[in-house]
């Protein structure tokens, strides 16, 4: 049998089987070859070396000696039909563009996955019309720095189960934590602290979801109603001595907008959450896990039930994806890939027609009236859309406002102020790409109470001071409409002249 006859019979091995092309057999594309095989495609391998070509025969590959950036390979590859992906994996840059410009003209549709060898032929390779140009010391790059984080993520998630665990010597096998969220909780924040509850339940603690305010948004509410999320209200801080350990999740800073006393009296021995904390060198926790690239807590609290290796139910897969959607506003506010492969780990699992009845809940009518004396006392100045509700029972009714009035046509930022017991309320909404209107939340209100958010959504309490006095509340509002909109007017000019 000739040489040639030898290589059709190769080709001929695996008829009627997927198979792909190899062209060039180094480390790499050995490595790859090895890969398709496992999962059960056939692989036709081009390499000059003919003693590396016998040797892949006689690990059972189709395999010729060839020189790549010949078009007479392109004859022997497809004698028995075209392969659906070719991987152009030598290590000289000006052979693989010569064998693309051949498998392009006599295969233009089929399937390219070709090594970029210095950091310029990316850009060749993409003019070329390859599928893939494959970077190994990217990829190399982007697997160290995975690796490590994987590894960081587990240790992290054990040493979170282990701080909890101590619960049951320290309450002598009846210990139990307390896991705080803020005072108007958000899905993100319930659904977090659900996640935590598991992990705890996992270590065979017993814990409480605990918060002070009121659960007002009607999305929230629905969130907890048809999900069945058993929560503590609070009503004393004392009560919160009946707890062995407590948690503060997605917040950052005890005595802000959560039952704790401020620090130092509320440091807490654990805390998880997305955002940035503006004095965090001020708490302590034995635990601290703020990773402000994450979009929502609750793609956090996922990894760590992945790494502790905890089953997800379908109430708590479908609490988490919705916490994170709420948070990232279905993937179009400040998503990171974590969010991502989180809530792709969660779909599988969540209730769909669960989901679809927490996030189209009926209005209520207070949030109806809210929104429309919102609209009726609306000052707009330019862009920005600055108005104040009075009193309000249900302080979520003025971030729902405020993401209302955003929608108006020409208005790019929206502020709305109201008062919420013994403090101003203010919510900010933007969509203006210059502004990060968390930071300027904190510059204009930072001083004179608590605020912070993100790029596009921010919030602040202050306290009435000087102005707690005052019994007549149209004159209350009317002060701090002015205050609040001198300050944050003001905070604005100068951001835009930096």
């Amino acid at each position: 049998m000739s040489a040639e006859e030898s290589e059709t019979e190769h080709v001929r091995k695996g008829k009627g089987k997927l198979r792909h092309a190899i062209f060039g057999c180094g480390r790499v594309g050995y490595a790859v070859a090895k890969e398709l095989k496992a999962r059960g495609f056939d692989v036709v391998i081009v390499d000059r070396d003919e003693k590396k070509v016998e040797l892949l025969k006689e690990e059972d590959f189709i395999a010729f000696v060839g020189d790549i950036s010949d078009p007479a390979v392109m004859a022997k590859v497809t004698r028995e039909g075209e392969p659906g992906a070719i991987f152009i994996l030598s290590n000289n840059s000006e052979v693989n563009k010569k064998a693309v410009e051949n498998v392009k003209g006599m295969l233009p549709q089929t399937r390219l996955v070709v090594r970029a060898i210095e950091p310029e032929d990316k850009d060749d390779l993409k003019e070329l019309g390859v599928d893939v140009a494959l970077s190994i010391r990217d990829i190399t790059a982007r697997a160290a720095i995975e690796s490590l984080e994987k590894v960081e993520a587990r240790r992290k998630a054990k040493e979170l189960a282990a701080i909890i665990e101590e619960i049951k010597e320290k309450g002598k096998g009846k210990g139990k934590l307390g896991i705080i969220v803020h005072d108007s909780p958000d899905s993100d924040a319930i659904a977090s602290a659900l996640a935590l509850k598991e992990i705890a339940r996992h270590v065979n603690v017993s814990a409480d979801i605990l918060y002070r305010g009121e659960i007002g948004h009607h999305i929230n509410r629905a969130f907890v109603n048809i999900l069945g999320i058993e929560m503590r209200r609070i009503e004393r801080k004392d009560e919160l001595k009946e707890y062995d350990k407590l948690a503060l999740i997605d917040a950052t800073v005890p005595g802000a907008n959560n039952p704790l006393p401020p620090p130092p009296e509320g440091n807490v021995d654990i805390i998880i959450d997305h955002h940035a904390a503006n004095n965090k060198e001020k708490v302590y926790a034995d635990f601290f896990d703020v990773r402000t690239d994450n979009g929502a807590t609750s793609t956090i609290m996922t990894r760590y039930l992945q790494e502790l290796d905890i089953p997800v139910d379908t109430v708590l897969a479908t609490a988490l994806l919705q916490g994170i959607r709420t948070d990232t506003s279905s993937f179009k506010r400040e998503t990171h890939p974590s969010d991502f492969y989180a809530a792709a780990f969660l779909h599988e699992k969540a209730d769909k027609d669960l989901l679809e009845q927490i996030e189209t809940p009926p209005m209520s009518t207070e949030m109806l009236n809210v929104v429309g004396g919102a609209i009726q006392h609306k000052k707009i100045k330019g862009s920005y859309l600055i108005t104040s509700v009075g009193a309000v029972a249900n302080r979520d009714a003025i971030p729902q406002a405020a993401d209302y009035l955003l929608n108006l046509e020409g208005i790019t930022t929206a502020i709305v102020i109201g008062l919420c017991e013994d403090m101003i309320c203010v919510s900010g909404r933007s969509k203006d790409i210059r502004v990060n209107i968390g930071d300027a939340f904190v510059r204009a209100f930072g001083e004179i109470g608590s605020a912070g958010g993100h790029a596009t959504m921010a919030a602040a309490q202050l306290p009435l001071g000087i102005f707690k006095g005052i019994k007549d509340k149209d004159t209350l509002m009317q002060l701090a409409e002015d205050a609040v909109t001198k300050r944050f007017l003001s905070v604005m000019k100068e951001e835009k002249s930096e």
